[in-house]
């Protein structure tokens, strides 16, 4: 039932809600002394699984940023993080729509062959 598309989608979907909670780790640690913002990368090994055909290959790597850090030793900047929220936020949507159109075709296709 789920084809390379929705796998992909769904991978995508699990990469994007991983950033999302990392980012909001960030923030919630944005005045603790020492603490080093997250980050998540997925495209690049979605993109790679997607272009062999097996999304089983699909991997999320989290890093520490390398941003410098401040005078406490945090790194966090509260702008960059609230942006990044913003940004997984519309791709979030943008995955989630996509899903729905492929409910969509699906449904229509079985319609069809009824």
């Amino acid at each position: 039932m789920f084809d390379l598309t929705m796998r992909a989608i769904q991978a995508s979907l699990d990469g994007l809600a991983a950033r999302q909670r990392l980012t909001a780790e960030n923030i919630a640690n944005s005045e603790v002394p020492g603490y080093l913002a997250t980050r998540v990368d997925f495209e690049s090994s979605l993109r790679s699984a997607v272009e062999s055909g097996n999304i089983s290959d699909f991997s999320m790597a989290t890093s520490t940023s390398g941003a410098p850090a401040g005078i406490n030793g945090n790194n966090v900047n509260v702008d960059e993080e609230a942006l990044m929220n913003i940004d997984t936020g519309l791709r979030f949507q943008m995955m989630t729509e996509a899903m729905n159109a492929k409910f969509h075709i699906l449904k229509a296709s079985m319609r069809r062959d009824s």
